[in-house]
């Protein structure tokens, strides 16, 4: 018997993976989103069968709304969103953005959680047992940019804007919002930290990282909170990480 129910996006790598799988193996049944079909089958037979794999673009309007449609006609009903996927666009000084990328980050980072978290709401609002709860994917980069991120800074900070607003929106209905502010996690798009990345003085040093395992903890210990309480923001990083330092 399946209990609560989980929509984790981005799902097939990385964060997405580690976090879906920390959920199912609470006792979870999980949807997986993302774009890479393969990638989320693999994830699904990690799960042990607790796992929906839908392949969808986040930015495509009509594909949120079936992906939210597949995973009610599967569980019923959906308690937690992990609001996941984003992108990381090339690295460049501001002058040097391509408008391309710019429209991308924001696509990707801002505008896919607005259609997850607005098809999730409508969700949550309607069902019974009403109510949920929407975490984001937040990055330390919400709060501290790093040198020619400007996209991918700027899309973070206003994650946490919608953050607050859809906290508050969501308080007549039970659906409460928190985010994660994620740094230096162990993944595929981090690896490369252990050898070199960017600092504000322009010198490229190794960066400390840490096991992503302890971002999927953090997910699965704030997603089951009752809804009557909720972690607003929480931050996790690499301990040795340059953050409270940055800049």
């Amino acid at each position: 018997m399946i209990g609560r129910v989980a929509m984790v996006t981005g799902a097939g790598s990385g964060i997405g993976r580690a976090v879906a799988l920390a959920l199912a193996g609470a006792g979870y049944g999980v949807v997986l989103a993302g774009r890479r079909a393969e990638a989320l089958a693999a994830v699904a037979a990690e799960s042990g069968g607790a796992a929906l794999p839908v392949t969808a673009d986040v930015t495509d309007p009509d594909e949120v709304e079936a992906l939210f449609g597949r995973a009610v006609a599967r569980f019923g009903r959906l308690d937690v969103l992990f609001n996941n996927a984003g992108i990381f666009p090339r690295a460049a000084a501001i002058d040097a953005i391509t408008l391309e990328d710019w429209r991308a980050s924001l696509d990707v980072n801002l505008t896919g959680v607005f259609l997850c978290t607005r098809a999730a709401f409508r969700q949550m609002k309607a069902q019974d047992p009403r109510g949920g709860r929407i975490i984001n994917n937040g990055s330390i980069s919400a709060q501290v940019p790093r040198p020619h991120s400007a996209p991918y800074a700027a899309t973070k900070h206003a994650l946490t804007g919608l953050t607050k607003a859809t906290a508050l929106d969501g308080r007549p209905y039970d659906i409460a919002c928190g985010q994660i502010d994620i740094g230096n996690a162990e993944t595929e798009m981090t690896r490369g930290f252990a050898h070199a990345v960017r600092q504000a003085d322009g010198s490229m040093k190794a960066e400390p990282v840490m096991d992503v395992r302890h971002v999927a903890e953090a997910v699965v210990y704030m997603a089951g909170l009752p809804l009557s309480a909720n972690v607003p923001f929480l931050t996790i990083a690499a301990t040795a990480m340059p953050f409270q330092g940055r800049g």
